[in-house]
């Protein structure tokens, strides 16, 4: 194929800029004049002209849950809803499609954008008496279920907040159905589990909304959340990514991050396969959660929340804990990755990182603070002391 009459940038600064481009089975061959692709030119190659459109190299998501976004797809659909009553009869509308009993699963939902005010199960509980409902929050650090779904999970005003999470509640004490972070855990032990063939179809359906946005290459940060399970990412990467790379439905280049925890089982896959395991699969580190998300309420800060005086977000593990598994990590060569969003929790990752530099010596290790989100005056210039990167989001 040849594309003409383009403004194609190439990102090569000797030459950042052709005209006409050269592709044959999936690789550009050549980037230039028109002339010069001419002699690509076959019997049966289609030629387009871009009349002047503008072409760019694929683009690279750097943290993406690549997984749960393709399961996200075709669930519930909150994000971008703007009122509580819009928000009501999405859900309304799809309990309509459910049997009795069957949950009702979707998400994306931001309360921001209609207010501030946080859904509750009073919005739920006339709209599905029949159909356990769970909803998280865009950020995935937040939830939302209805009465019947927090009856399932067997929770109450006896229920205790679990470590590194909490269950919201009523001025008596009572759930009101939200639960943040590690209390999600709460609902997600008892809902069934998704299929494999739904979480195949579902890396494939991330696949191609991600090609149709132009997005050609993800960081997967995995099905891995505080609370939940170290298991779910490797069974990802054994029955879903291998799958997909054997039977040739590998549609974006991925590069996959597996719970700090099992940092040594990462050692081990890349000690026996390589970090590039395939033209479209590479191994690229491990991650762990420092704290949770600002619009969640549980980013870990030095001053409370207004809105909720006393509190001061959430730290979600022992921070003896995080820096043994990370100096074992950073000995090993694995590049690691901690999520942080709260200017206080900002500040521990960088003195921690102070003391992995001091006990393993300096080296390239590209150690990530992911968000990155709100940083105390004298962080900023931290980051340049041991070239830590700033994974920063758009919105979390």
């Amino acid at each position: 194929m040849i594309l003409a009459n383009a403004t194609i940038y190439t990102a090569d600064p000797v030459r950042p800029f052709g005209v006409a481009m050269a592709v044959r089975g999936g690789r550009v061959l050549h980037v230039g004049t028109y002339d010069s692709v001419k002699e690509f030119r076959g019997k049966h190659t289609y030629e387009r002209n871009l009349s002047g459109n503008v072409v760019l190299p694929g683009f690279i998501d750097s943290h993406v849950h690549l997984i749960d976004g393709g399961l996200q797809l075709a669930r519930v659909p909150l994000r971008g809803v703007k009122s509580k009553d819009v928000f009501i009869s999405r859900v309304k509308e799809a309990v309509r499609d459910k049997h009795p009993g069957q949950w009702v699963r979707g998400g994306g939902w931001n309360n921001d954008f209609w207010g501030g005010d946080f859904p509750v199960a009073a919005w739920l509980d006339d709209i599905s008496p029949d159909n356990p409902v769970w909803l998280t929050r865009m950020d995935g650090h937040m939830g939302v279920a209805n009465s019947l779904a927090i009856k399932i999970a067997g929770i109450d005003k006896n229920t205790n907040d679990p470590v590194g999470g909490t269950i919201v509640r009523t001025t008596e004490r009572e759930p009101n159905g939200l639960l943040v972070d590690a209390a999600m855990k709460l609902v997600l032990d008892v809902i069934p589990d998704v299929s494999l063939t739904e979480r195949r179809e579902a890396l494939l359906r991330a696949s191609r909304h991600a090609l149709m946005r132009g997005v050609t290459t993800v960081v997967d940060v995995g099905s891995y959340f505080p609370g939940m399970s170290e298991k779910q990412p490797w069974q990802d990467f054994s029955d879903i990514y291998q799958w997909a790379q054997s039977m040739g439905k590998m549609m974006i280049r991925v590069c996959l991050f597996f719970p700090l925890p099992t940092w040594s089982r990462v050692c081990d896959l890349i000690h026996e396969k390589g970090r590039l395991l395939s033209e479209w699969i590479h191994v690229g580190g491990v991650k762990a959660f420092l704290d949770g998300s600002l619009g969640s309420s549980s980013a870990l800060f030095y001053e409370s929340y207004k809105d909720d005086l006393g509190s001061f977000g959430l730290q979600l593990i022992d921070m003896d804990v995080l820096l043994n598994a990370t100096l074992e990590s950073d000995k090993s060569g694995l590049q690691v990755a901690i999520h942080a969003i709260g200017d206080k929790a900002n500040d521990m990752l960088l003195d921690m990182l102070d003391e992995v530099v001091n006990l393993n010596g300096m080296r390239d290790r590209r150690f990530r603070i992911e968000h990155a989100q709100h940083l105390a005056p004298s962080a900023a210039k931290r980051f340049g002391e041991h070239n830590t990167i700033a994974s920063v989001q758009i919105i979390c």
